[in-house]
């Protein structure tokens, strides 16, 4: 596994540690990379299957200035997902998030159809489209720089099959990235990412293009909670962390938004959820029409 991780980051990091040691039922190794500067804050995380490693190993392939607008801290951390491979450690790597956590015991066939081929997680994600707050925010913006990809290098597909995140990375798929698309072009990681800043788009497109390795797909192995509205359906279906791992190995609660509500926990009171996520003046109009239907009911009663 791979965890790309950095300072700011570094509480949800050592939840993920811990649920990763807890849950780890076959010793899969876990690779946390982060900027030289945090090797220090990071160094304790590592142990028995766990290494801390420095992104200043894959410094050749790094930016220091913004790429098409976007900041290098957030391009680095695409880069070194796409240029792990290039350290020659593992032939195959899961990239999870620092937000996740694990919710059951994993292992290699979790992730591995067999000795030698990951599963490749590609799904439409539908659902989400049909969301009008998640069309809205991310959607529109997102599809057309996937199309984008799928144009750049030749795919020719009506449906738009890649993933968010959490994908089982192949050396081969990425390393026939570079040898077979980057190259010809003169293209740099940056110079990829400056024409779409979605890596695992990247890698799912050129994979359906190439086949240079058998695409066997399975659905995704994190349940992640986009937004909000996603955490609080769960939470008032009483859906707990048991539920999830019967469909999921992780679950990951956003930090985008969740970040400044603290260590948010996926098995807290429906209540708790609730009050965090819906505001004063909702929940005193909702307690207000449900005394008021109740009180109809009784005197019709």
């Amino acid at each position: 596994m791979l965890l790309k991780s950095y300072a700011p980051d570094v509480d949800h990091a050592r939840r993920l540690v811990a649920s990763f040691a807890q849950q780890n039922a076959e010793g899969l190794p876990l690779f946390i990379v982060v900027p030289p500067a945090d090797l220090d804050l990071f160094s304790g995380l590592g142990g028995p299957h766990i290494e801390v490693l420095s992104e200043d190993l894959l410094s050749e392939f790094l930016v220091t200035e913004p790429v098409a607008g976007i900041r290098p801290g957030y391009i680095n951390q695409e880069i070194v997902k796409l240029a792990f491979w290039e350290l020659g450690l593992t032939e195959n790597y899961f990239c999870v998030d620092s937000d996740a956590v694990f919710v059951r015991p994993f292992g290699f066939d979790d992730f591995m159809f067999d000795a030698t081929t990951p599963y490749t997680v590609l799904v439409e994600d539908n659902e989400l489209k049909v969301e009008p707050r998640y069309y809205a925010e991310h959607w529109q913006g997102r599809e057309p720089q996937l199309r984008h990809i799928q144009e750049l290098v030749g795919l020719q597909d009506r449906r738009v099959l890649t993933c968010h995140g959490h994908q089982v990375f192949s050396a081969t798929v990425l390393r026939s990235l570079k040898e077979d698309f980057m190259t010809p072009r003169g293209w740099s990681y940056a110079d990829l990412l400056a024409q779409a800043p979605y890596e695992f788009t990247w890698y799912n497109m050129w994979l359906q293009k190439s086949r240079v390795i058998p695409i066997e797909v399975r659905e995704p192995l994190v349940k992640v909670f986009h937004h909000e509205g996603q955490h609080l359906e769960y939470a008032l279906r009483r859906v707990t962390s048991s539920d999830i791992a019967r469909g999921y190995v992780a679950l990951v609660v956003n930090s985008n938004y969740a970040r400044s509500w603290g260590d948010v926990d996926a098995d807290e009171l429906p209540e708790a959820t609730l009050a965090r996520y819906v505001p004063y003046s909702v929940l005193a109009k909702a307690l207000a029409i449900k005394a008021r239907d109740t009180a109809t009911r009784r005197m019709r009663g």
